[in-house]
């Protein structure tokens, strides 16, 4: 580990002088591309410089305790400084971690109904209100791109993007079956009905990490349609791409522009696209381990909100909250940090192994 990281800080210290010449910063593509990778690592070469900082302090009141006069105060520098050595250790192992690439991105999020008809449809309803306060909190821009919404209110599909720091970051471990336990407002007698929503969350990507043929998307335009007032469309206006090598096909309906409709819908068909790749990359990887924490598989059930317990459980790290109100509020920090706390803990013992 600790040759890694002197070789890191020597590449620190490269990008250092890199980014302070005058030929550099005057090719701007080049300057930011080494900026990046300089703010990329900066956090573990400082981290490691406070450990040998840490170590040396050690070293030296080791030293010093041989000093009569200065036993009892290099005493306490140096079990201070021993102390510290394990943690500073730890949190170096940690930040040596690869960091996901698409981490910063935006994202693009489709909840679909599953299993349980009309509360199924509710359910999504309830996911996607859940998401918009959280974007909320979060101070993040919430876009809708697609919806099919059924005539209680719910949504048998929605599809939408979040702009902001670290939206897919925070957000990737929200993929998967969502199952919701309660008494729908429907039911007479009382009794529990479970039903499932599912939740994809994906990176959204730019035009030059994914490169589309022209040729080989079919374009439909129609009306657009909906609950009624602003979603009802005299025009064709709505767009249906279908790609058809993959058959991959995405809509968007929710701009009164057939222009703006067919760019997100481009953006939509990127970014399903770019999962694909992504998923076949990983895939090819020789002797990768695979976090157990998980995202992205749409058939895993990862979590359940027990309406009569008040209890959301997630099944991948064991944690329940006994908060529902507040959770479905956007109060989901909680239950994100401890997942992307496991998923760091997972990497870092397949990495010690």
């Amino acid at each position: 580990m600790f040759d890694k990281l002197e070789t890191v800080e020597k590449r620190y210290e490269e990008l250092t002088k890199l980014i302070s010449d005058p030929e550099i910063i005057a090719n701007q593509s080049e300057w930011q591309k080494l900026m990046k990778e300089h703010a990329n690592i900066e956090d573990i070469v400082l981290k490691f410089r406070e450990y040998k900082k840490t170590k040396k302090a050690m070293e030296d009141a080791e030293e010093l305790m041989q000093d009569p006069e200065m036993k009892e105060l290099a005493e306490a520098e140096y079990y201070d400084s021993k102390e510290l050595l394990p943690k500073l250790e730890e949190e170096l192992k940690i930040l040596l971690i690869p960091k996901d690439p698409d981490d910063d991105k935006d994202i693009i999020c489709e909840i679909r109904a599953g299993a349980g008809g009309e509360e199924a449809a509710l359910f999504a309803g309830t996911l996607f209100r859940m998401y918009t306060m959280y974007a909320e909190k979060k101070h993040w821009k919430l876009e809708i791109l697609n919806e099919n919404e059924t005539g209680l209110g719910g949504y048998k599909e929605i599809s939408f993007m979040i702009t902001g720091k670290s939206a897919y970051g925070r957000l990737k471990f929200e993929s998967g079956v969502h199952r919701v336990q309660r008494v729908p407002d429907t039911e007479s007698s009382g009794r529990i009905h479970t039903s499932t929503a599912t939740v994809a969350v994906l990176p959204v990507v730019e035009d030059v990490e994914i490169d589309i043929n022209p040729s080989d998307i079919k374009m439909e335009v129609y009306r657009a349609s909906g609950a009624g007032g602003q979603h009802i469309n005299k025009t064709s206006s709505a767009v249906r791409l279908i790609h058809e090598p993959t058959g991959i096909v995405v809509e968007c309906q929710t701009e009164r522009s057939q222009f703006q409709n067919k760019d997100n819908a481009m953006r939509m068909l990127r970014t399903k696209l770019y999962e694909i790749e992504k998923e076949k990359q990983d895939s090819e990887v020789a002797n990768a381990r695979k976090s157990q924490v998980g995202s992205g598989d749409r058939s895993e059930k990862i979590r359940t909100y027990n309406y009569p317990q008040g209890r959301i459980t997630d099944h991948r790290i064991g944690m329940s909250i006994f908060q529902m109100e507040n959770f479905l509020n956007g109060d989901i920090d909680e239950m994100i940090d401890n997942l992307i706390a496991a998923d760091r803990a997972e990497k870092l013992k397949g990495n010690e192994e």
